[in-house]
């Protein structure tokens, strides 16, 4: 058998999962466009566009991309910023039959040129503040079409600018059926070295997103502000459902504070995706009680694990339903905690989604009982088609239940407590293996962060003599705290088990995160196993 085909006979029972009725979200779109042509859809940076006049220009971007030889399922990849065009090409990418690849600026130039390579990109559109990224290797991208250089902002020799690449296009719909498991996108997980793997998403996967936010106050009314950058998965869950539901986005180009909150404010913002560290800037900013946030229905957070204190202050400061969320991009064991319905579960990220199965292994794939840890697998109505032509890496992250049903592995740790509400750890290749004890740096977090001294705070495994690895804590303390490293390690180390005590804490002015807000625990492991130079 075929790895292709191995593949396809391990994930095919999640079918069962789907939603019984499709509407692809492009066909939606149209619908929506069509019952409220002059209400407006988007607004970046003072500039709004009605569901009219953008579905025109989508139509447009759909025809142009057919005129040029774009083939059903061909990719077509964005390396730009936050823009109403951007959105264009994504919505007018998928209305012609084909699937969008939003890359990351957070990548190398030689992790995009791998990555546009590796997606079989036949189209590349690029804007001004990401062309120097693309310079090494704009001219030699063998793959595109004739023309498939694009500029949306910038005028370059060879290279198309996008009203021009428009001029001639229809505004008439294309007509392309697209269906359940018709590609959607590629999204490039975020390694940060190498190629990243090429998450492949489908039209069901996104269709499937829309019905699992139905119940969140999604509807024509809603408004709902985007501030992560377009390319990351994060954006996708309060920026996709507004195409189907028939509401409006606020786009915000850079995330700021304070244009946030103005922003929340005047146009009256009914749901937000937000990430942790954005959450707590937000609440930290000195006039924050001041903004009326009175018409938030919903807001949600991911990416990494919500801390107890900001939580507690997003339910007593900020209106409306507030929902952490724990998943994969790849799909699988979705968990929601609805935080002000549950306010003793908020050390949880919840429970498992409607349809959704997650439980817990340990390390020889056997299965768990409820309050053990172990690493979280799961499946449920959005499961990725697979990594990208790696049908092997695809493979390796299955796991077949007893019963014979195929689940994805996390890489994450986590136990069920005793109401079923699941208890996040840490990412198995982060636990800290001690003296031959598992410790989980979120344990020792949180309690770290409960000094009001801390502001931030990431503890790693460090090399020791003793121990093998010993945690160590890397904390950014509150301007103008006096409290010193020595003091702070023996008051945690006061509240933690013999086994999860402190070596040595370091304080820092911040911490590396990526663009969705994860702290980039890589990196900062890395200045102390690079040839184990430094032992605690």
């Amino acid at each position: 058998m075929t790895n292709h085909a191995r593949l396809y006979e391990a994930l095919s029972p999640i079918q069962v999962y789907a939603p019984a009725k499709f509407e692809s979200i492009p066909h939606a779109m149209a619908r929506n466009a069509k019952a409220h042509p002059d209400r407006r859809l988007l607004l970046c940076e003072g500039r709004s566009v009605t569901w009219g006049e953008f579905d025109k220009r989508v139509n447009r971007v759909a025809n142009a991309l057919l005129a040029m030889g774009l083939q059903k399922r061909d990719k077509v990849a964005v390396l730009a910023s936050t823009s109403i065009e951007y959105v264009e090409v994504i919505l007018g990418t998928l209305r012609a039959g084909g699937c969008i690849v939003p890359l990351s600026a957070m990548s190398t130039s030689e992790q995009l040129e791998g990555m546009i390579d590796d997606a079989d990109s036949r189209v590349l559109l690029l804007s001004a503040e990401m062309r120097p990224l693309a310079e090494p290797f704009l001219r030699h991208l063998s793959g595109l079409l004739p023309g498939g250089r694009i500029a949306f902002d910038f005028k370059e020799d060879g290279v198309q600018t996008y009203e021009a690449w428009l001029a001639g296009a229809s505004d008439q719909d294309p007509g392309i059926e697209i269906g359940p498991e018709d590609h959607f996108n590629i999204i490039y997980s975020s390694g940060t070295t190498g190629i990243p793997k090429g998450i492949l998403h489908d039209h069901q996967l996104r269709w499937g997103m829309v019905h699992r936010f139905a119940g969140r106050g999604f509807d024509s009314s809603a408004v709902s502000i985007v501030s992560t950058p377009l390319y990351s998965n994060t954006t996708a869950v309060c920026f996709y459902p507004m195409f189907a539901c028939g509401g409006s986005v606020v786009l915000m180009k850079k995330f700021d504070v304070k244009q946030f909150l103005e922003l929340s404010q005047s146009e009256r913002v009914t749901h937000a995706m937000l990430v942790p560290v954005q959450y707590q800037r937000i609440l930290a900013h000195a006039d924050f009680d001041k903004y009326d946030l009175s018409t938030y229905r919903s807001k949600f957070s991911t990416s990494a694990p919500l801390r107890l204190e900001t939580k507690r202050q997003i339910a007593k400061r900020w209106p409306g339903g507030m929902f952490e969320s724990y998943g994969l991009t790849e799909g699988g064991g979705n968990c929601s905690l609805d935080v002000m319905a549950f306010p003793d579960k908020i050390h949880t990220v919840g429970k498992p989604g409607a349809g959704v199965d997650v439980r817990i292994i340990d390390d020889k794939g056997n299965e768990l009982p409820q309050g053990e840890v172990g690493e979280i697998v799961g499946r449920g109505p959005s499961m990725m088609v697979g990594y990208y032509k790696q049908p092997e890496k695809t493979l390796d992250m299955l796991w077949k239940s007893p019963e014979g049903i195929t689940f994805f592995r996390s890489g994450d740790m986590g136990r069920f407590d005793e109401d079923g509400f699941l208890v996040l750890l840490d990412r198995k290749k982060d636990m800290i293996i001690t003296g031959g004890f598992n410790v989980y740096a979120a344990d020792l977090e949180a309690v770290l962060s409960q000094h009001p001294d801390v502001t931030d705070v990431a503890v790693i495994g460090v090399p020791s003599e003793q121990w093998g690895e010993t945690p160590m804590a890397l904390v950014v303390k509150r301007t103008g705290a006096k409290v010193d490293g020595d003091t702070l390690r023996e008051w945690a180390n006061a509240k933690l088990g013999k086994l999860q005590r402190i070596a040595a804490v370091e304080f820092r002015d911040d911490l590396p995160r990526s663009t969705i807000g994860k702290i980039l625990k890589k990196e900062l492991r890395a200045p102390f196993w690079e040839s184990v130079g430094r032992k605690i």
